[in-house]
């Protein structure tokens, strides 16, 4: 079992706070998004073994099979197939969709064979990998999740009281839902930018207004107003409103599969992923928006967001998804609870978010985490776990 160093993200969206308390720092003032926990290049948790720190990417590289197993290492390749993030936002992130593994092969080998720059502003695949990805609230946590029903969103965006916007919903009552979804996103992400700034002006000030009233879409509204008060004339502040919108609370997550679109809204949480880069926006960003190729990758169905609860399973609780690359589960321990064997024959991060805990390895070693501490264990690692806190473990999914 080693320590882990890890790396926090700056992104604009992030809290100033929620991070620097959970590890018990000072604030810096400046917006502490995420803290990575992995191999990912951009960003490897580092870690010593008595030759002082190396990223953790590196010692997966020089052992495979020993760091991650003979089996995940021909599954998935010589690298971790899994990211674990603590995700910490004050205002809202992109609106965005993710390709699944057929797509984001082609797209990676398109742009290769074209010779677009990885690191260009304009490239849509950074690797050929899909990114499922799975958020638990650590916090009260909302968000945006797949497309509402279309005849519910009509209603919303009658709701708001905006001429512009009423064609969209004659499109969402007449036609058949998917080729209605496909056909209002394509509008809004088409319009004149000028025309539909003032749209989205108009319709910032009406969901205000709408969120100060009581009525059924109350809170809706004010999510609304809030995306817009963030993204003053993004079209994305219309996209955003053909989508479910959700609350999570703690404890609870919510899986994003490929296709789906979504945006996480303010929040604290864990995320666990695939390790991929490749994200396709939809707006609320002023980052690259391809629209023909979102249009490509994203399920124009309605959906029912799929709020998880953990399963447990001999005081392992966990959540659990269709993705290979990861599975993510918590340790929720009691004072005076027994020590508990840690499952081994692949790699894992543990990450503490309350209390105290302590790793005993077979060969006598202990490492002590609190809030905010992570450890990485190879493959061939045993340990032991025992203290009185919440622990989330990150693997891959048997």
């Amino acid at each position: 079992m080693d320590r882990l160093v890890n790396t926090v993200r700056p992104y604009a969206w992030g809290s100033t706070t929620a991070i620097p308390e959970l590890l018990g720092t000072e604030p810096t003032g400046e917006p502490q998004a995420e803290l990575w926990m992995g191999a990912h290049p951009g960003a490897p948790s580092r870690l010593d073994r008595g030759a002082g720190p190396v990223p953790l990417s590196e010692v997966i590289d020089a052992d495979p099979a020993g760091e991650l197993g003979e089996q995940v290492a021909e599954r998935f390749g010589p690298r971790l197939p899994f990211l674990l993030k603590l995700l910490a936002a004050a205002s809202p992130l992109s609106l965005q969709v993710h390709p699944d593994r057929a797509q984001a092969a082609a797209g990676f080998a398109g742009e290769e064979s074209r010779g677009v720059p990885v690191d260009a502003p304009y490239r849509n695949y950074k690797d050929a990998n899909h990114k499922p990805e799975l958020i638990c609230a650590l916090s009260p946590f909302e968000g945006l999740c797949g497309f509402r029903p279309a005849a519910a969103t009509a209603a919303l965006l009658d709701g708001l009281g905006v001429d512009s916007l009423k064609p969209y919903g004659d499109i969402l009552r007449a036609e058949p839902e998917g080729g209605a979804l496909r056909e209002v996103l394509t509008a809004v992400l088409t319009a004149d930018r000028e025309e539909m700034a003032e749209t989205v002006r108009q319709a910032g000030r009406a969901a205000e207004r709408l969120a100060q009233s009581p009525g059924p879409h109350r809170e809706t509204y004010a999510a609304h107003a809030s995306i817009a008060r963030h993204h003053p004339g993004d079209p994305g502040v219309i996209a955003a409103m053909l989508l479910n919108h959700v609350w999570l609370q703690p404890g609870e997550a919510l899986y994003l599969g490929a296709g789906v679109p979504h945006a996480y809204l303010q929040g604290f949480g864990v995320e666990v992923m695939a390790n991929s880069d490749n994200v396709l926006r939809c707006g609320l960003t002023p980052k690259h928006i391809d629209v023909p190729e979102l249009l490509r990758v994203t399920r124009f169905e309605a959906t029912v967001p799929g709020i998880l609860r953990p399963e447990a399973v001999n005081g392992e609780e966990t959540y659990e998804t269709p993705a290979e690359e990861f599975r993510l589960s918590r340790f929720a321990r009691a004072e005076g609870e027994a020590p508990r064997q840690l499952p081994s024959g692949g790699p894992q991060i543990l990450l503490c978010t309350a209390g105290s805990v302590l790793l005993t390895a077979d060969d006598g070693r202990r490492l002590a985490l609190r809030p905010g501490d992570s450890a990485y264990a190879a493959a061939r690692d045993s340990a032991e776990l025992s203290g009185a806190g919440t622990v989330f473990r990150a693997t891959v999914a048997p």
